[in-house]
């Protein structure tokens, strides 16, 4: 298995974690803040602590907890555009990420369980 810091998921979450933390560092609402930064933290962070597990399905597990902070994210960037927390353009732009590495971690899911062969036991 590969280093996680050479997948492009984990450098694309790892990313949007990063401009999530710049974009609320000096918000007032505590809360919130905590919340979507917590919810973007996980994904990358899953994703590491799953390739340093030491059986594909450790891994799995860890990514499909990612794959669930990214439903969490996705939901808090929605809230964050109602409430004008975020501005529509950036917030269209990380739905628009989010959306692609959910995609990519259900792809690296489907890649790592492979395919299941009826003859092994």
């Amino acid at each position: 298995m590969m280093r996680f810091e050479g997948l492009d998921v984990w450098k694309l979450s790892a990313r949007l974690s990063a401009q999530l933390y710049d974009h609320f560092s000096q918000h007032r609402d505590f809360g919130f803040r905590d919340q979507i930064t917590r919810s973007g933290l996980s994904i990358p962070s899953n994703i590491a602590e799953g390739y340093e597990r030491e059986s594909s399905r450790e891994a799995v597990k860890f990514l499909k907890y990612a794959k669930g902070s990214a439903g969490e994210l996705r939901t808090q960037i929605y809230i964050g555009m109602k409430t004008g927390y975020i501005n529509e353009e950036k917030g269209k732009k990380w739905l628009d990420d989010i959306l692609r590495i959910s995609g990519m971690l259900r792809s690296l899911i489907s890649k790592l369980k492979g395919p299941i062969d009826l003859k092994e036991k």
